[in-house]
């Protein structure tokens, strides 16, 4: 047997072994004291941690003499993903501890001797500089945000809701694809969900084309060659966007509220009180105009840079060729514009399927859909989801609908990034 097969066999025995037989002493020694490591300090917690995770416990959290004592579901969850990803790691470096022991041993068999201490960390930092300096962030990925990821789809697969399987005085248990099977066969779910989702996608795409095509518009006037104090009127559409959304909303409520001021001020014509959101069509297309309210500013200054980089040299031969201003706008300014903001548009859709305060916060999700599950008339997913869970403890269906939610906004978004020009690096010209 060549020397980097069995070096890597004694690796695989033991970490280290491999490196030692080939006299790298400094990693032979450091792989091995990991796992010895290992081997005698994080067993107990392992067989812990993945117990808690198979059974999620089995008596509820109860005080005994002023000590806390039994299970607490969750936290036996959130421990168990946190040791299975512990693990991943784990295997990650043994296979790096095999890979090397092999190569080690064919450049002993080659005459080359091992590194030492200085030269190892040396030839790492040339080699592996990238490989260092992503492990940080990498690890922070991991677990910042992959491991809530994990736990929210975890909990799709448990019977996680109140009041009955609500830790800690309850425990919780694993289902399977129960919840799936319920958000599709039983009508409850499945009618609020349908009629939620679709007005969901009807929504992100109205709120999208809006803001979009109404900065377009504003831009194109602002840097119209006839409008004077370009910067004056930059500024006063500018303000919108500027103000803090939150109190924006806020405000907005108010106005078209039963009360407001813009029913005060119908009322001071003689006209009578709009009921603006408590009619459900009315109170959706006060959504969609207080976010174009909101969201067209930014589009303006977005597209205002993109117009001025348009050489004038296009438009100077498009007028020698007898355009009209709408074949110049078609042709040159519209294209020219997509090509640079595509990925602007497709991330506003994306944000626009989980904005949450646009809904919240102006409506509230009401008006109240007798039809619906926990959810009203402008109740998109989002806002859905937080329904479930701050009010009526379905946490279960929340992570279901959040898996579903994060389903459709990736293959969305992959399928239109995968589409545009601009992320395919394409000329414009074919």
């Amino acid at each position: 047997m060549k020397r980097g097969k069995k070096s890597a066999l004694l690796s695989a025995l033991f970490m280290g072994l491999g490196q030692l037989y080939n006299k790298d002493y400094v990693k032979g020694i450091f792989f091995a004291a990991l796992e010895a490591f290992l081997l005698i300090f994080t067993i107990p917690y392992f067989q812990k941690a993945m117990w808690g995770l198979i059974t999620l416990g089995e008596r509820p959290l109860y005080y005994q003499n002023g000590i806390a004592k039994g299970d607490h579901s969750l936290i036996l969850m959130i421990q168990g993903i946190i040791a299975v990803l512990l693990l991943f790691i784990i295997i990650l470096v043994y296979l790096i501890n095999i890979k090397d022991a092999r190569s080690v041993g064919n450049a002993y068999e080659a005459g080359q001797k091992p590194l030492g201490l200085a030269a190892i960390v040396k030839h790492i930092w040339e080699k592996y500089f990238h490989f260092v300096m992503l492990t940080p962030a990498m690890l922070s990925l991991i677990f910042i945000t992959l491991l809530p990821i994990l736990v929210t789809v975890s909990i799709a697969f448990t019977n996680y809701s109140g009041p009955n399987h609500l830790p800690p005085a309850k425990l919780v248990d694993w289902v399977g694809i129960e919840n799936f099977k319920d958000l599709a066969g039983l009508k409850m779910w499945n009618t609020t969900f349908l009629g939620v989702a679709k007005w969901t996608i009807i929504w992100a795409t109205l709120a999208t084309v809006t803001n979009y095509f109404a900065g377009l518009f504003l831009a194109l006037l602002v840097n119209a060659n006839k409008i004077k104090f370009k910067k004056l009127w930059r500024g006063i559409f500018i303000i919108p966007y500027a103000i803090p959304g939150f109190l924006s909303l806020l405000v907005m409520r108010l106005m078209f509220s039963g009360p407001g001021a813009i029913n005060g001020f119908l009322a001071s014509l003689g006209i009578e009180k709009i009921a603006w959101l408590s009619d459900p069509l009315l109170a959706k297309t006060v959504i969609i105009l207080v976010n174009l309210w909101l969201g067209a500013p930014y589009f303006m200054v977005l597209m205002s840079g993109v117009l001025t980089n348009i050489s004038k040299s296009l438009y100077e031969a498009a007028d020698i060729d007898g355009a009209s201003a709408w074949h110049k706008f078609t042709k040159i300014t519209l294209p020219m514009v997509l090509f640079s903001t595509a990925p602007y548009l497709i991330l506003s859709f994306a944000h626009n399927l989980n904005n949450f305060n646009n809904i919240y916060i102006l409506t509230d999700g009401n008006p109240v859909n007798a039809a619906f599950k926990y959810a009203g008339h402008t109740d998109i997913l989002i806002t859905w989801i937080f329904k479930m869970t701050y009010d009526q403890y379905k946490y279960h269906m929340a992570s279901v609908i959040t898996i579903i939610i994060f389903l459709i906004v990736a293959s969305i978004s992959a399928f239109a990034f995968s589409r545009t020009k601009s992320f395919n690096e394409e000329d414009m010209i074919q």
